[in-house]
């Protein structure tokens, strides 16, 4: 608990010899910032004993220390309780899209979080679950021609066998207005800076081109999507960054069948072949995979840590689960229980992640979705157990070295594209690959160096 208050006094202090640059920030577009943001994903039920707006206010200091750049906070809006999951029921399942759930406070309690973490320098974004409401949403009764139908029960219709939530028909323009006035409602009585779409690709792409087309006129706003760029590249036009699905699954297909290095290098030469007019939200955890398949150690094992490094130096975005810093090894959060993160132990990584969120912000070469930024891969001597890239913009470079084998690792940079003198960031030694190109890297081992 001391720590928490070491981090409460650094935040009032933060927040005076800050305020002057914050409010030139606040003014920036997400074409400014999201090049080097970092998105933190906040489980609000789950975050405090408390599980209100009110008790998650007290970690903003300490989320400010660590680099935390955008708050993305999981669905606020109440849930419905026809149907509903457990006893508190999913947060995917909206009774409303207009009111706040009472289980987190009030519409006040949220407004005035937003405004503390906007006077902190964080931008905010909130899931909007666009596709499906729960049973008892107040369209239901409104407006129950917004939904599908399902001919066989002449009810509304589930969502994919998910028994909690029904489908909404985007057909119908009286719905799609409907919808982007509820959107529009959050940007303009909470200032909000954007939002994640849940299941994104579940709803037609001409409907999020018409909501940011709309919305986007009230402010430029950030759009986060869920959904894979390889697998719905349509969508890409639309948002500014997408998940990585392939990825994440054939990370652990390579963890458990020890598949070759050469498939992974494949994979991401395809995510690089897109371009960089949208980004890619690298992580390992988050509330689903979390929950459902296990924490990043139960699915990745030794490479827990490497892809994490990997997640932050990579040309994208990073996106980090709350408790991903403590870290929750085994601990799975439930979903329709409370639950709370053992926020009574000391963040072990916080100062992992710090290192390498202030390296994300820092170093140029690590924008994400710059043209300007070159990704190289760099040949070593293990180049079946070993990732090795160099990133560069300009005179800025930074090289990651990742042990992607599940045994201590011998090896030497053998590069053209690699010499000079750089700091590793972690260990804060410098090297000259002019001469020093040789590595030795334990399991899990991993190193990043900044020129």
């Amino acid at each position: 608990m001391r720590k928490f208050m070491l981090y409460a006094v650094l935040g009032l202090a933060l927040l005076s010899c800050t305020a002057e640059k914050n409010s030139k920030t606040m003014n920036q577009t997400p074409d400014e910032w999201k090049h080097t943001t970092t998105i933190y994903e906040v489980n609000v039920r789950q975050y405090t004993p408390e599980g209100t707006f009110k008790a998650f206010e007290a970690h903003l200091p300490r989320l400010k220390d660590m680099g935390v750049k955008t708050l993305w906070f999981m669905p606020i809006t109440p849930i419905a309780q026809q149907n509903k999951k457990g006893s508190l029921g999913s947060q995917y399942a909206a009774g409303d899209y207009t009111s706040i759930n009472p289980e987190f406070g009030t519409l006040e309690d949220f407004k005035h979080l937003v405004d503390m973490a906007h006077s902190m320098g964080f931008k905010v974004i909130i899931d909007w679950v666009a596709n499906h409401t729960g049973w008892d949403h107040t369209w239901t009764k409104t407006h129950p021609e917004y939904y599908l139908i399902d001919p066989k029960t002449s009810t509304f219709q589930i969502a994919s066998g998910m028994e909690d939530i029904i489908e909404l028909d985007y057909s119908k323009p009286a719905l799609r207005k409907a919808m982007i006035d509820s959107m529009r409602f959050w940007v303009e009585e909470t200032g909000i800076d954007g939002f994640r779409c849940d299941l994104a690709s579940w709803v037609e792409v001409d409907f999020w081109q018409e909501a940011r087309t709309e919305l986007d006129q009230i402010r430029p706003l950030f759009w986060l999507g869920e959904f894979d760029e390889l697998d719905s590249p349509e969508y890409g036009k639309v948002f500014d960054a997408s998940y990585i699905w392939n990825w994440m699954h054939k990370t652990k297909a390579f963890n458990d069948n020890n598949e070759p290095l050469s498939e992974l290098q494949a994979l991401l030469q395809k995510y690089s072949d897109i371009g960089d007019k949208s980004m890619r939200a690298w992580f390992t955890s988050n509330h689903d995979e979390n929950t459902w398949n296990g924490t990043e150690y139960e699915k990745y094992g030794v490479f827990a840590k490497p892809l994490a490094v990997f997640s932050v130096t990579w040309n994208g975005v990073p996106l980090i689960y709350n408790g991903q810093e403590l870290p929750l090894k085994t601990k799975r959060l439930e979903f329709f229980e409370k639950d709370p993160i053992p926020w009574t132990l000391a963040p072990q990584l916080h100062e992992f992640y710090k290192t390498l969120l202030e390296l994300k912000a820092s170093n140029p070469a690590l924008r994400g979705g710059d043209p300007q930024v070159t990704t190289y891969w760099l040949e070593t001597t293990a180049k079946d157990k070993v990732l090795a890239y160099l990133r560069v913009k300009g005179d800025h470079q930074v090289l990651t070295v990742l042990n992607f084998s599940k045994e201590p690792v011998k090896f030497t940079i053998q590069d053209e594209k690699l010499s000079g003198k750089f700091t590793e960031i972690f260990s804060k030694q410098t090297r000259d690959f002019q001469s020093a190109a040789a590595f030795e890297l334990p399991v899990s081992g991993y190193a990043v160096f900044e020129n």
